[in-house]
């Protein structure tokens, strides 16, 4: 799965300082092998440099009440 910028994420990284951690993504890289790399923002901090795989997408409200509009 492919974040945007903008997206809030947990990371997942027992390594960094921040696991477990929600943060905004403020910026998507390429590494020359095509694949993204992020830079979040935490409340504390930013880290840079994270691969996707060590992400999950955080549900907002809004998305889900729409979802509930539409049924």
């Amino acid at each position: 799965m492919s974040f945007e910028k903008g997206d809030v994420v947990v990371l997942n990284d027992e390594h960094s300082e921040f696991d477990g951690e929600e943060g905004e993504i403020t910026q998507v890289m390429e590494t020359m092998f095509g694949d993204p790399n992020y830079t979040i923002v935490f409340e504390d901090g930013q880290e840079a440099g994270i691969p996707e795989d060590q992400l999950d997408l955080v549900a907002e409200a809004d998305d889900e009440d729409d979802d509930a509009d539409e049924e």
